[in-house]
């Protein structure tokens, strides 16, 4: 049965992620240090040969993915939007303080879309591309917490938080399930305890 491998990239910086703000699934652009990062991870991204190039429809996740695109001489196919990132409701925009813990509880934010209700829809569309580019190569530009809650939940352990333009390398096979390889550029070792 074949063997479907996956480039799982967080769009670039934007503003909001510099000043450590809540983004979820509000639009804010790159900045010009987001752009740079999609930019070098070309160079990493080169070393493999790609299939296909899919992002979340989010404008940072969107103009990552083309410029990323670009400098591998591919196009993106389409916007999935079921690669949105995970909607924090009233908390998005905010910083670390009192206002941000005033909406929090267990499992994330009030009114937020639940973490186990992000990781099912990024999981199933992560499956849904498995099946559909069945045995070829896949770049996905996303964004990071809903790389890291489907990433979870498709390995079966925690894993932390995912950074900008960097490359995680996972492969899913129909029998066997999800593998990760790499996360934040480092080789995954098999021998490391869940």
């Amino acid at each position: 049965m074949p063997l479907t491998t996956f480039a799982l990239v967080r769009h670039g910086q934007t503003d909001w992620n510099a000043a450590r703000r809540l983004q979820g699934s509000t639009d804010i652009p790159l900045n010009d240090v987001g752009r740079g990062q999609a930019r070098d991870a070309v160079g990493v991204l080169s070393a493999y040969e790609w299939d296909v190039v899919v992002s979340s429809p989010l404008s940072r996740a969107a103009e990552t993915a083309g410029l990323i695109a670009a400098g591998l001489g591919l196009n993106v196919e389409r916007l999935v939007p079921e690669l949105t990132e995970r909607s924090f409701g009233p908390a998005e925009g905010l910083q670390a303080g009192p206002e941000l813990e005033a909406l929090r509880v267990p499992g994330g934010f009030r009114g937020a879309e639940s973490e186990d209700e992000a990781a099912s829809r990024g999981l199933a569309a992560l499956e849904a591309l498995a099946e559909e580019f069945s045995g070829r190569r896949v770049l996905v530009v996303a964004h990071g917490t809903l790389l890291r809650v489907s990433l979870s939940r498709a390995i079966g352990r925690a894993l932390p938080s995912i950074d900008n333009a960097v490359l995680n390398l996972a492969s899913h096979h129909p029998v066997d399930g999800w593998q990760l390889e790499f996360l934040n550029g480092e080789r995954v070792m098999d021998a490391v305890p869940s």
